[in-house]
């Protein structure tokens, strides 16, 4: 599985104009599934997501997690971020899980980040047309793989 997050003050993900999901601070997550993914990596990334110690403390050092902060999480599936570009021009997604493997561990990690945080994450629409707004803070942007 591989993740890039982003600490934001704010985002949004909307589908065919009509809003799926909408946080003020807190992270957006957008989330590739590769096709030997499991539970076992899903469990590890989701920890991760929740105890990842990205947020200014009062001395303004890097010392708090979005659950520190009583932050919220904004979910999106991306197989693009699973591409290899090594050879050639066109990105090969062949190691990309395919949807009937890759919506339900989406659809779980929502759930397990929900779980973890004790409040409802905020989600896209798995392989839909989606539309992301979203103010960068800092920036910080960090990519995580659970096969590093």
């Amino acid at each position: 599985m591989r993740a890039v997050i982003q600490r934001v003050t704010h985002a949004a993900c909307t589908v065919d104009s009509v809003c799926t999901g909408a946080i003020k601070e807190g992270l957006l997550v957008l989330l590739g599934v590769e096709e030997n993914d499991t539970e076992k990596e899903l469990e590890w990334l989701a920890q991760k997501l929740a105890s990842l110690r990205i947020f200014s403390d009062d001395a303004g050092l890097m010392n708090r997690s979005v659950r520190d902060i009583d932050g919220n999480i904004l979910l999106i599936s991306q197989f693009t971020l699973i591409a290899q570009t090594k050879k050639g021009n066109r990105p090969s997604f062949i190691r990309a899980a395919k949807p009937d493997k890759a919506k339900p561990l989406y659809l779980h990690m929502g759930k397990r980040l929900s779980a973890l945080l004790n409040k409802q994450v905020q989600m896209g629409i798995f392989g839909a047309d989606m539309k992301i707004d979203l103010r960068n803070d800092g920036p910080v942007t960090i990519v995580m793989d659970s096969n590093e």
